[in-house]
């Protein structure tokens, strides 16, 4: 299973949100003219580049006064429901969006990805980094289908996008081309491109970004960033490039660069940064910081207004429609289903008891509007059984008399006393979920039953967010620090008496290590902020996600690392917060065991006159 953190190390906010009595709503950005919004952010949903949760930089722009925050993940948008929920609870605007490699066409793209890797000082010359903020919902679409293109296009972790992706799909979005060591001839290229090809400069959506983060050279490279703008008329956006909420997560942010390139401390030299600059500032601060550029820092205030119009809480999900038949309603259609496998199940007369339930059940289920889910479920059983495919749905589905007709489960409500609530309630603000097992050597076979039918565009699995626990974050920061291989061994195997995130002195010492070195002390206390930090996207054992549109309309997809498998870049806790519909096609080892044991006795029988067992 993938490496989850308890709650105790950084818990979802919408499972925190029972807890937590949310802030004041967020009020119009331009209230206070003197302020400032970092919108070019980098949390650790970054994967190994952002110090900080986006709880964090949402919690620390708010202490500031700032009136909004843009995230800006390299890649991807798998923390954006963090944010959101975050920027929520604390009553400020989030500005969504997304950091993005362009590059001239695939093939430089193709063969130079892994540049980091390589020779991390010396960019390509011909690739460029733009910052995309949706200004609105048609703009989060814009976005989530950039990166559905870029994803699907590379190997998994890996997106592969053009400056000619970028000029086809822009619609309702805002393009910062950010800062590069040097203002090349692709560069200025792309700038005019993006200036004079399709809508960006006409709907003023189009900046060119200027930071200072205490190099040598800020003013020299400031300045011919503004010529480039007054030569091009595009405005300019001061920004940070901010990874960090505050200074002291620097050594973090340093860990986190060599785990990426592969290097260790005492060699990465001039691959880290030099310096604690890039983080969250108030406007005083950007002011005295750029005197002779105001309308920079002020074109971040009139970006992060114009998207107020872009707020995930309005995203709607819809189910597919496949699953009712033509001129049918879905709750007639379900009704049909369920009063059919009432009779198959109890026979011609249903007792009374079981129809008070069923409809009980029923009414509710159209309340909330969650019968093209239950007919979704049925349509991947029958499936399956039409296939000989053993199956069954656990859980709290077990509590449902529906489940029971529609042969999901196998819990007859005659038998037992059901709690629907258990499983759907209208108290609780909570999708249905039925998990369902199949035979684990044949469960491929119904997930790509549910790509055909509804296709990669529209179907795909849940993420599953890999974390850094007590002895992946040991193993890796203690390798960054130069430990040899075999203490790091030693530490990482007996990290069940640390797993609290406390070293205990006496256990250090009897590793042969000084508790009071400065090294060793350092490498706990790193290792122990890593907790929970996210290391990589995986895929869900099996949660499926289904929509009536194109899944880019909500989120983006992307190439998982099993051949024929494609994966959304959200997990289910942010599915559940989204109000998105999941089902659960698990596999069960001891399914196969049966159906192998039903196999052999029909062999067995296969000349007996008792016939064989059903499967």
């Amino acid at each position: 299973m993938p490496d989850q953190p308890p709650d105790k190390f950084q818990m979802h906010p919408w499972r925190r949100r029972a807890r937590s009595t949310p802030g004041p709503a967020a009020g119009p950005v331009l209230e206070d003219r003197a302020a400032f919004v970092d919108l070019v952010v980098s949390s650790n949903f970054s994967f190994l580049r952002g110090a900080s949760h986006p709880e964090e930089l949402v919690a620390a722009a708010a202490a500031l006064g700032a009136p909004a925050i843009g995230i800006t993940d390299r890649h991807t948008v798998s923390g954006m429901v963090r944010a959101h929920l975050a920027a929520r609870e604390a009553g400020i605007h989030l500005v969504p969006g997304a950091r993005v490699e362009l590059w001239r066409d695939r093939k430089a793209g193709a063969e130079k990805m892994d540049w980091e890797r390589r020779n991390p000082l010396t960019p390509p010359s011909d690739r460029v980094e733009v910052a995309i903020h949706a200004l609105d919902l048609e703009g989060w679409r814009t976005l989530c289908r950039l990166l559905t293109i870029g994803k699907r296009a590379a190997p998994k972790g890996h997106c592969l996008l053009t400056v000619h992706d970028l000029l086809q799909h822009h619609a309702g979005i805002a393009v910062t081309v950010l800062p590069a060591q040097s203002i090349d001839r692709f560069r200025i290229e792309v700038v005019e491109g993006l200036a004079t090809l399709g809508d960006l400069k006409r709907r003023d959506a189009l900046s060119l970004g200027v930071q200072r983060l205490g190099g040598a050279d800020d003013d020299l490279h400031v300045e011919r960033i503004a010529d480039l703008s007054r030569r091009l008329d595009v405005p300019l956006l001061a920004q940070n490039d901010v990874h960090l909420h505050a200074s002291e997560r620097r050594s973090v942010q340093d860990v986190l660069t060599c785990i990426r390139l592969g290097c260790v401390i005492e060699t990465a030299g001039r691959r880290l940064w030099p310096n604690d600059e890039r983080r969250l500032r108030n406007g005083a601060s950007m002011a005295a910081r750029f005197p002779e550029h105001p309308e920079a820092v002020a074109r971040s205030l009139e970006i992060a207004e114009r998207s107020r119009a872009c707020r995930l809480d309005r995203l709607r999900y819809q189910y597919p429609a496949e699953v009712v038949p033509k001129a049918r309603t879905p709750m007639a259609h379900l009704r049909d289903l369920v009063e059919r496998g009432a009779r198959t199940r109890f026979g011609p007369t249903i007792p009374d008891s079981v129809r008070r339930q069923l409809e009980h059940e029923l009414e509710l289920i159209e309340e909330l509007d969650y019968p093209r889910y239950f007919l979704t479920v049925e349509d991947l059983v029958r499936f399956a059984r039409s296939r000989s495919i053993l199956c069954q749905g656990r859980g709290a589905a077990a509590n449902s008399a529906v489940c029971y007709c529609l042969g999901i489960t196998a819990v007859d409500p005659t038998r037992i006393d059901m709690l629907f609530e258990r499983f759907i309630s209208r108290e609780r603000d909570e999708p249905p979920d039925i998990d369902i097992d199949f035979e684990h050597e044949r469960r491929e076979e119904v997930l790509q039953y549910v790509y055909e039918k509804y296709g990669r565009d529209r179907a795909a699995l849940v993420a599953e967010v890999v974390t850094f626990r007590g002895r992946s974050a040991m193993r890796e920061v203690a390798t960054v620090m130069g430990l040899s291989r075999d203490l790091v061994d030693r530490l990482a195997t007996d990290i069940e008496w640390w797993i609290d995130g406390v070293a205990d002195r006496e256990r250090v010492r009897e590793l042969g290590l000084d508790p009071d070195d400065p090294t060793i002390h350092r490498i706990f206390q790193i290792a122990e902020a890593m907790l929970g930090f996210p290391r990589h996207l995986s895929q869900h054992v099996g949660g499926f996600v289904i929509t009536d549109g194109p899944l880019w309309g909500m989120v983006p997809v992307e190439n998982a690392a099993m051949a024929d498998r494609t994966v959304i870049e959200w997990d289910k806790d942010d599915v559940d917060a989204m109000g998105m519909l999941k089902i659960d096609c698990l596999s069960l080892g001891m399914l196969s065991c049966i159906r192998r044991t039903i196999d052999l006795i029909n062999e067995d029988r296969s000349g007996d006159d008792g016939g064989g067992l059903g499967g």
